[in-house]
């Protein structure tokens, strides 16, 4: 996929293609951010960039150099910008599409293998093909996915290549988990950090992949941020979570924690539902907890927009509306302490935290 075609991250977008229209693009580079936010696009569209036959310029934004210092962190967001012209692939000629396939001779993605892991004989070889000069292309590419799998002694066999590349190849590592990279490794590369994308963004991307934009929208809400989250899920299964997340709010709406006729047992029976199945039977527990979780959180934001009477165009769950005023107490101190507390059992969560302790905890929060 050509930049000109991502979706959001218009300044990281900028960064890059102007860094390859000047030359300056790093020998080496992390992608940084969280899961299914486009990095890997990213750098499959910048190898199209570097390589493509019938290259043409998009309208770029930030005139600032993507040639930073090693171990800089460049943190960008999905707002556009102005600035000169910069170089972008075609996205149709032979080149492109055979680098968007994933079979051009000259770019090689590397990924984990089935034991989950990428290991030091992986990387020799990567690194022994991209010594080589190009072999019908203008610059090899190695795009190294989930780099936070390659195991200790495989980042070590990285380490003289990435600090002395070839002229003629780039390094990108791609990461969800940035601080997993040994520092040695993450000394020697820039790094450039996606945010999660807004809500909209990711309802663009499920359009155009043939969702109705009211499903689109539904998917969005809860996908926090991320267009690979939002593949994954089903719209039937996104409803259900939110009625899931609407009846625990609910249920203890009328009384605050600690309050006078406020029964903590109560709190603990409703977290029950928190845990109830709504996404097939292959989700854990924890990721079921999740996604009710992101839901709530989606539904708290909207609480708080209605609350201080913004347009209901922002909220991210329109079509509940009623049920969105009915959550009124949510809103002002208690709707901010109850959005901290669901984000903490979401980090708790991913930190492979107990369900049920989880669930539990949050209910007494809210």
């Amino acid at each position: 996929m050509p930049f000109r075609d991502i979706v959001g991250h218009r300044m990281l977008v900028g960064l890059l293609a102007r860094s390859v229209e000047r030359g300056t693009l790093p020998p080496s580079l992390i992608l940084a951010g969280p899961s299914g936010v486009g990095k890997r696009l990213a750098a499959v569209s910048t190898a199209q960039a570097l390589n493509c036959t019938a290259a043409r310029s998009i309208g770029a934004v930030s005139p600032a150099s993507v040639a930073a210092t090693p171990a800089a962190s460049i943190s960008v967001s999905s707002a556009p910008s102005i600035g000169a012209w910069n170089k972008d692939g075609c996205g149709t000629c032979p080149t492109c599409t055979r680098i968007a396939r994933g079979v051009h001779p000259d770019v090689h993605i590397l990924e984990p293998g089935d034991s989950g892991t990428i290991k030091i004989d992986q990387v020799r070889d990567i690194v022994d093909r991209a010594a080589y000069r190009p072999f019908e292309g203008r610059h090899r590419v190695v795009i190294i996915d989930a780099a936070d799998a390659l195991v200790p002694a495989a980042q070590n066999a990285l380490l003289k290549t990435l600090e002395e590349p070839p002229s003629t190849a780039s390094f990108m590592l791609v990461t969800s988990v940035p601080d997993v990279l040994l520092p040695t490794v993450r000394s020697r590369c820039p790094r450039l950090t996606f945010r999660p994308l807004g809500a909209d963004d990711v309802a663009t991307v499920l359009m155009r992949r043939g969702h109705s934009e009211n499903d689109a929208r539904v998917v969005a809400a809860t996908a926090d941020g991320s267009v690979g989250r939002a593949l994954e899920a089903s719209a039937g299964d996104l409803v259900e979570a939110r009625d899931v997340a609407l009846r625990a709010l609910a249920s203890v709406a009328g009384t605050p924690p600690g309050a006078p006729g406020d029964l903590p047992r109560r709190r603990v029976e409703a977290a029950r539902d928190l845990l109830s199945k709504t996404a097939g039977a292959g989700a854990s527990e924890r990721e079921q907890l999740a996604g009710h979780l992101r839901a709530m959180s989606s539904i708290l934001r909207d609480v708080a927009l209605v609350t201080v009477g913004a347009d209901g165009q922002t909220l991210a769950n329109a079509d509940v509306r009623p049920a969105l005023d009915r959550l009124n107490a949510y809103g002002g101190e208690r709707g901010t302490r109850a959005f901290l507390a669901v984000d903490k059992a979401l980090v708790a969560l991913e930190r492979n935290g107990s369900a049920k302790i989880v669930a539990d905890w949050v209910m007494l929060q809210l």
